[in-house]
């Protein structure tokens, strides 16, 4: 069985406006045993709950300005670690994940959860995971946002910015995870939120799924979830609950991938899109303020 780590807690100590309980369940895997898996969970546990899920290589760090500010309008967060990222544990072989592995795993912990509504706010891998969720839990999710994100099936153009970024993360000998945000932000970040990103990650070993991820994206018909995705669109081109795109004016990767979604997916006629300026690949970094009240302001149009 494949060794897992786990980050000691005192790499999360006074992180910059992360000040968060955690909250943990387990997850089961048929090769990996039981692991470890770290939620964020603020506001009222009544209220309607938006999902907050963050992508490659980031962890729930990136809402720390979204978190307070949603809870505090009265909805309930949650914001979950992918395995392999922030608090959760992390398998240290880069064959221990594969797309298909976090989708379970994610299936897993939103069972857990036992919620009656929800809606999902999803940027990068956030979406290739969070909106097969939604397409399998059509019933429980009441509206998607979807910022600077995408459902690949392997088909058409890879972008070259995203082509560098694949060869980069596989060859580059240290994997900077704080350095890597800061490259596809606008805003320039402090030492203190470089190091937060970093958090999660004391040394080289516990980053094979920070690293691995980017070649999971189906860029083939014939890679894992390819054949998945094109299911999935095939439940979301039915969905006729609200779809909102929030995306940036300054990402490079997902940049006019919003259209996409305007044209698929009947929930996103009459919904008011947004380009959000100032925003680079985690306009999460870059624009909480905006996006908060994005999410906010969706989430009061819901019946």
């Amino acid at each position: 069985m494949s060794k897992i780590l786990r980050t000691p807690d005192e790499r999360f100590e006074n992180l910059p406006g992360y000040d968060f309980s955690p909250n943990y369940i387990e997850i089961d895997d048929r090769d990996l045993g039981t692991m470890r898996l770290h939620y964020v969970d603020e506001g009222p546990p009544d209220a309607l709950t938006v999902i907050m899920m963050h992508g490659e290589p980031s962890w729930s760090f990136l809402y720390r300005g979204m978190i307070k500010r949603v809870a505090d309008a009265g909805l309930r967060v949650l914001a979950p670690d992918l395995i392999g990222f922030g608090r959760s544990d992390k398998p240290v072989q880069t064959s221990d994940y594969s797309y298909s592995k976090h989708v379970k795993w994610m299936a897993q912990w939103l069972k857990a959860m036992k919620l009656e509504q929800a809606v999902l706010f999803c940027q990068d891998w956030g979406g290739l995971i969070g909106l097969r969720l939604v397409a399998d839990n059509s019933d429980l999710f009441e509206g998607v946002l979807a910022g600077n994100t995408f459902l690949p099936t392997g088909q058409g153009k890879v972008s070259k910015a995203f082509e560098a970024w694949q060869t980069f993360s596989q060859t580059v000998p240290e994997f900077k995870v704080g350095r890597i945000i800061q490259g596809a932000t606008v805003t320039d970040l402090s030492d203190a939120i470089i190091a937060g990103y970093d958090a999660p990650y004391p040394d080289e070993s516990y980053k094979a799924g920070a690293r691995i991820f980017p070649s999971l994206v189906p860029t083939s018909e014939d890679m894992d979830g390819a054949d998945d995705n094109k299911k999935a669109w095939q439940a979301l081109s039915k969905w006729n609950k609200p779809f909102l795109t929030c995306f940036s004016d300054s990402d490079p990767v997902t940049g006019g991938l919003d259209k996409h979604f305007h044209s698929m997916i009947p929930g996103c006629a009459g919904q008011a899109h947004t380009t959000v300026e100032g925003g680079g690949h985690f306009l999460q970094e870059d624009c909480p303020k905006v996006l908060s009240e994005i999410i906010i302001d969706f989430c009061a149009t819901l019946p």
